[in-house]
């Protein structure tokens, strides 16, 4: 019996010790399957297009953000025709509604399922942190294999303000790259009251426009209609989200992160809502008000939002009625608005190259691009001449897609209405804006992720009632103040000022 096993762990240890001298042996002396390039990449012809003839069938899995929709299925199978004729692939696609989205794909990468593809964004399954715990795959070498196409359509400021200590781990949509705050109104009340918002710049120069409609409509138009996410626009950048009040000024001159409740930029926009408020010009119950309707009723005279050229059609169009707009700012390029809607791969992908040929063919392919986005021609839209379409009812009732998530918008039609260079109108406000001081830093919040977390708490516990004016700003500034150093603000600032002194000593 000793001789059996003993002849068995000979001949293991044979194949062992020939397996080990053909893996190390000389550089004239490599086997034919090491000359040979993976499948995935032969598959590259010389001039970029990839053949797919020469690669293997692969399934590939997508969530995306937004409520599902019936016709999925329908344009899925569509899609998946397409791709497999230009990369021999298919696509699952999984919709997680806008609310739950985030905590959804926690689970889902928690539990390491190996889907492929995923959308993320500095707002929803939050980009950073993500990244930095590993979620995410590494993709500067698939860009350079399979995404060249990406490279060459996309805003390389979109590529270089979403990196993560020089490495991207997603697909920034060629959209806006800039942010603009403007004020949004409904026209019919200033028409009614002949009211001019030509000067309309800053919160305080609203005030006799909310008077106005405060004292000549009823009760139920509201003249300032705003949730408790409001924020007043302050010329400040973020260090983490407009909640947690932490940023360094647009236009500074020593690079420095303060706490924004000790500036006067804070001091007075808290003390003009408080004003607004006490005067009716908001409705009551807004400290609590997570969503407002003022949309769908029409009942508004004017409310926040961030804007990108031609906003105010589609507003008006979806509205029903029309809507112009005052900007607040210049347009503005932040680190957190060039990750606005990405598309990463998940790192238990096991198809990666293909995810990425994918993600090339969104940026790149218009009828790929268009599809995903609007459904099938004759069912969900009708083709216009030119770049236009016309939405049918199936699209708003079965296919309504959020296309801001879905890849290249600038390949995207155009619907009746808009003019033929609003593509080229979104290239001109990338290319005007200013450069915020800070774009391309991303804050790594680990050495003080239990402070985060802690300040974070006291952000949702005073911040939404001071910035809508909901109480005293002067007596609960002192307690939110208090609170926010007692939860450890200043450590906080302190990290971020030594990690963004030292990335810009590298970054000049």
């Amino acid at each position: 019996m000793f001789k059996k096993k003993a002849s068995v762990l000979s001949l293991a240890l044979v194949f062992l010790l020939t397996f080990v001298l053909s893996a190390c042996g000389g550089k004239g002396e490599e086997t034919t399957a090491q000359q040979e390039p993976p499948k995935e990449e032969a598959a590259v012809q010389s001039d970029g297009t990839i053949d797919p003839s020469k690669l293997e069938p692969v399934k590939l899995k997508m969530y995306t953000i937004g409520p599902y929709q019936d016709d999925v299925p329908l344009v899925e199978e569509e899609i998946n025709k397409y791709l497999t004729e230009k990369i021999n692939a298919t696509i699952e696609i999984n919709m997680i509604d806008w609310g739950d989205y985030s905590q959804r794909m926690q689970v889902i990468t928690s539990s390491g399922e190996d889907y492929d593809i995923a959308f993320t964004s500095s707002w929803a399954f939050d980009y950073l942190p993500n990244a930095a715990k590993g979620a995410f795959m590494p993709l500067n070498d698939l860009l350079d294999q399979y995404g060249q196409g990406i490279k060459e359509v996309l805003d390389p400021r979109f590529l270089e303000g979403t990196k993560v200590n020089g490495v991207n781990y997603g697909v920034p949509a060629n959209k806006e790259l800039a942010q603009q705050h403007v004020w949004r109104f409904n026209k019919k009340y200033l028409d009614k009251h002949n009211l001019d918002i030509s000067n309309v710049t800053t919160l305080e120069d609203l005030e006799p426009l909310l008077k106005t409609i405060k004292e000549n409509e009823p009760a139920d138009i509201t003249p300032l209609a705003v949730p408790k996410s409001f924020k007043p626009f302050l010329p400040y950048d973020f260090l983490i989200g407009d909640e947690i009040p932490i940023g360094m000024h647009l236009d500074t001159e020593d690079f420095k992160y303060v706490n924004l409740l000790e500036t006067p930029e804070m001091k007075a926009a808290l003390e003009t809502m408080r004003k607004y408020y006490q005067a009716g010009y908001l409705r009551e119950d807004v400290a609590t008000l997570d969503g407002i309707d003022n949309m769908k009723t029409g009942k508004w005279l004017v409310d926040r939002e961030i804007t990108q050229p031609y906003a105010e059609l589609g507003w008006s169009r979806s509205a029903g009625y029309d809507i112009v707009t005052r900007p607040m700012h210049e347009p503005v390029i932040f680190t957190s608005s060039a990750a606005g809607s990405m598309m990463a791969i998940s790192s238990y992908s096991k198809n990666p190259e293909r995810a990425m040929m994918f993600l090339n063919l969104l940026n790149t392919d218009e009828k790929l691009r268009n599809m995903i986005q609007y459904g099938l021609e004759g069912t969900h839209y009708k083709k216009l001449d030119g770049p236009y379409i016309e939405d049918l009812p199936a699209m708003q009732e079965k296919y309504a897609m959020p296309g801001f998530a879905l890849g290249n918008m600038y390949l995207t039609y155009l619907h009746e209405g808009e003019p033929e260079d609003k593509w080229e109108a979104f290239e001109e406000f990338n290319s005007s804006a200013k450069v915020a001081p800070t774009f391309g830093f991303n804050f790594d919040t680990s050495p003080v992720k239990t402070e985060v977390a802690s300040i974070t708490n006291v952000a949702k516990e005073f911040m939404p009632a001071l910035y809508t004016g909901s109480v005293d700003p002067e007596e609960y500034t002192q307690k939110a103040m208090q609170k926010f150093k007692d939860a450890g603000i200043d450590k906080v600032i302190a990290e971020a000022q030594k990690q963004f002194d030292e990335w810009k000593a590298q970054n000049k």
